[in-house]
């Protein structure tokens, strides 16, 4: 790929100052970054380190417009000229139009236009599937299921019955939506399956991880937001609501019925009760545990952090004598109160 300088800072729409034909082909880190490449600073902490940076040119934030005098793209945040970047010089495979021979497709599918359906995939019977989608590789879209154009699932991914996608979602490989949630009766010292007869649906702009499961509602269903996106390896239960443009990183579980707000940030390893609320706008830390309802903006954290181990284990056997010292401060307590 070539592009010249004034060609992204159009596509940008950054501030140019330099060589507006200096060619650029390549999106590099600040580390790595030499001749013909562009990169770009985010951390304050590298801005007193750009005469390290052997880019040829770079993307800086606007309040630094008289500390640079190399070839420079100005912007308020120059970590969405990156995502941008990213964009232009993308090397995902993008795979013309077609239907490969081993696909099998139910007679009454709905085919849109500009569509690719890759070796071995399945489409059963009543699935529409929008214009300009992109399916890989041995996916599995069960009956009457729905996807909204541009969407792309990577290999093996599979969708259930009567899931329902928006439009311009990614679902990457092997993740599983429309499983059943985890519904059984308690009965005479067994257990009595109940049957999963919600769908999942999934609004515009989506992004699921690899791997990550999203299970089908009980009754009601499960409901993922327009631009919300989910990591890898990541746990939805049955129910479950999660609001518009919220993140949810790596290894993260939500339990059944749990509703998440919109805009919310759930870091990595984070586990979530059922039939709790969360707010709008809360942030969750990594390896916290969410026992209880959130209902104020904010940010919540529960896990603990990594120490020695001698020094762990010390603090462990203090932990376990928590109820034993909180009995003798009551018992204090009343002493004082009893002499006074």
């Amino acid at each position: 790929m070539e592009y010249n300088l004034g060609q992204l800072a159009k596509q940008l729409n950054a501030q140019l100052v330099g060589d507006a034909d200096l060619k650029i082909y390549r999106l590099a880190t600040f580390e790595k970054a030499g001749q013909g490449d562009i990169t770009f600073v985010s951390d304050k902490n590298l801005l007193t380190r750009l005469d390290e940076c052997n880019a040829s040119a770079i993307v800086l934030p606007n309040f630094f417009k008289q500390g640079y005098q190399g070839n420079a793209l100005f912007m308020e945040t120059p970590y969405v000229g990156y995502a941008l970047l990213a964009r232009i010089f993308d090397t995902t495979p993008n795979p013309q139009p077609a239907i490969a021979v081993s696909a099998q497709i139910h007679k009454d599918a709905i085919i849109g236009h500009n569509v690719t359906i890759a070796h071995n995939v399945v489409i059963e019977e009543g699935v529409v599937i929008g214009d300009n989608c992109q399916i890989m590789d041995n996916v599995v879209v069960g009956q009457y299921s729905t996807l909204g154009e541009k969407t792309r699932i990577y290999p093996n991914a599979t969708l259930y019955h009567q899931t329902e996608l928006g439009k311009r979602c990614i679902i990457h490989a092997n993740a599983v939506i429309g499983s059943d949630g985890f519904g059984n009766a308690p009965y005479q010292g067994t257990w009595i399956k109940i049957p999963q007869i919600g769908k999942v649906i999934i609004g515009d702009d989506v992004e699921i991880g690899a791997s990550t499961t999203i299970d089908r509602g009980g009754l009601s269903d499960t409901l993922i937001g327009d631009g919300v996106k989910i990591d890898n390896q990541c746990q939805i239960a049955h129910n479950v609501s999660i609001g518009a443009h919220t993140a949810i990183a790596g290894g993260s579980n939500i339990a059944g019925s749990t509703k998440v707000g919109s805009n919310c940030i759930i870091g990595g390893s984070v586990a979530m009760n059922g039939h709790i609320t969360i707010a709008d706008n809360v942030v969750v830390t990594g390896d916290s545990m969410v026992m209880r309802s959130i209902t104020e903006p904010g940010i919540y954290s529960s896990g603990v952090p990594a120490q020695k181990n001698k020094a762990w284990r010390k603090t462990t056997a203090y932990t376990l004598k928590i109820d034993d010292l909180f009995k003798r401060v009551k018992a204090l307590e009343k002493q004082l109160k009893d002499n006074t």
